[in-house]
């Protein structure tokens, strides 16, 4: 009696399931589009509306091949011909990175463009977002982002660096602007705000919609390693259950603000004020971050008020009011404070080292500062959160 008993309840337990999955696939609607991030002249990868991707890869001879986003892993099916095709759950709004798994090895997607993220060169999906006009490209008068390079004594090599000079540079050769370095996360680089964060085209339609005072951006290589590979991070072993995100090398393990503030105060400010026009004080020299970037930021400025005043951290900590009692001249000197979360990362408290980011906004408001707090709604820690948040931090500057 207790055997039948059993063998109804796995067998109602089994058609439970197979109802589930039906519902489940017949639920995924079926108007996949080429996505933004697609390279020209591939059919995939593909998203829906409901913010699913769909990949494709052809590999005869695999015999298993998964989907690796947002550190989850979904099987892919083979059909007759060796294609290989799949889907992931829903995804947030905005720019993700992923790979693929073929046999055990993690590959990227060969019909995706390649980001630089994770500690590597590899495939990243844009996701529709409701409100993507911010950082659409339009006809509207356009910035330059130009690569350069330039010596550190620091580090005894080259270094590249990425400027981002706003629409009119070239023509008016007398104007000055301010200008906001600007630091990406742990495990990309300089190319990371100009190629996943829009950053220039957010700045082209702020100026455009006369909301930002115009002003350069510099992007460097906040992963410092010294020695042998100055320009980038080194990848090492995941985290256990994160397939996708690297570690950045180099010595000093997570002093990487210490290292960095060496090479911006002795080295990339001095090239930027010998080679470009900027106004070259601390009124119009301002700091921001994301993530590591933030960290750094948040770092550097508090020891460094004089070199910088308006600070803005992403995702990446914030200022309390015991750092303010550690640095006087901090309140005296920086004219502006501005940090921001993804909503996901508030619930999920990640990333909010230092105590509630948002108690010590408010902290530093009743302290007498110019300081704001703002959210990013159904973002989690991811580049949505921060494009929304430098599209927030940049009409704030300069004023």
């Amino acid at each position: 009696m207790k055997y039948k008993s059993l063998a109804v309840f796995l067998t109602a337990t089994l058609i439970s399931g197979l109802c589930l999955a039906q519902t489940n696939q017949s639920a995924l609607v079926e108007d996949f589009k080429i996505s933004s991030t697609t390279q020209e002249g591939k059919q995939y990868p593909q998203v829906n509306s409901e913010g699913r991707v769909r990949v494709q890869i052809s590999a005869p001879e695999a015999t298993r091949v998964q989907f690796d986003i947002d550190a989850v892993k979904y099987d892919l099916a083979k059909d007759e011909n060796g294609v290989w095709t799949g889907e992931c759950a829903p995804q947030d709004e905005g720019f993700h990175y992923y790979q693929l798994w073929v046999d055990g090895a993690a590959v990227p997607d060969p019909g995706s463009l390649y980001f630089y993220g994770a500690g590597r060169w590899g495939s990243g999906i844009e996701i529709p977002a409701k409100d993507q006009d911010f950082y659409a490209l339009k006809n509207v008068p356009h910035g330059d982002l130009r690569e350069s390079f330039y010596y550190s004594e620091t580090t005894k090599s080259m270094r590249r660096v990425y400027i981002y000079t706003p629409p009119g540079y070239d023509q008016n050769k007398n104007k000055k602007y301010p200008v906001l370095y600007l630091q990406h996360g742990m495990g990309e680089n300089e190319t990371g705000w100009g190629n996943q964060g829009h950053a220039n085209l957010i700045l082209d339609n702020l100026i455009a919609e006369g909301k930002a005072t115009p002003f350069i951006i510099v992007m460097e290589n906040g992963s410092v390693n010294f020695g042998d590979r100055p320009r980038g991070p080194r990848p090492e072993r995941a985290a256990p259950g994160d397939s996708t995100r690297r570690r950045p090398g180099g010595p000093g393990g997570f002093n990487f603000a210490e290292q960095f503030q060496k090479i911006l105060l002795n080295d990339l400010i001095p090239h930027i004020e010998s080679k470009y026009r900027v106004i070259a004080d601390q009124e119009h020299r301002a700091m921001a971050g994301l993530s590591m970037g933030g960290m750094q930021t948040r770092s550097i400025t508090l020891a460094h008020p004089e070199v910088f005043s308006h600070v803005g951290i992403f995702s990446g900590g914030s200022i309390s009011m015991e750092d303010l009692n550690n640095s006087p001249d901090f309140k005296k000197k920086v004219k502006l404070v501005f940090v921001s979360y993804g909503s996901r990362e508030l619930e999920n408290r990640r990333m909010s080292f230092g105590g509630d980011p948002k108690e010590n906004v408010e902290a530093l408001k009743k302290a007498g500062m110019n300081a704001h707090f703002s959210v990013s709604p159904q973002t989690a820690h991811e580049w949505q959160s921060w494009r929304r948040g430098l599209h927030e931090f940049a009409p704030l500057l300069f004023k």
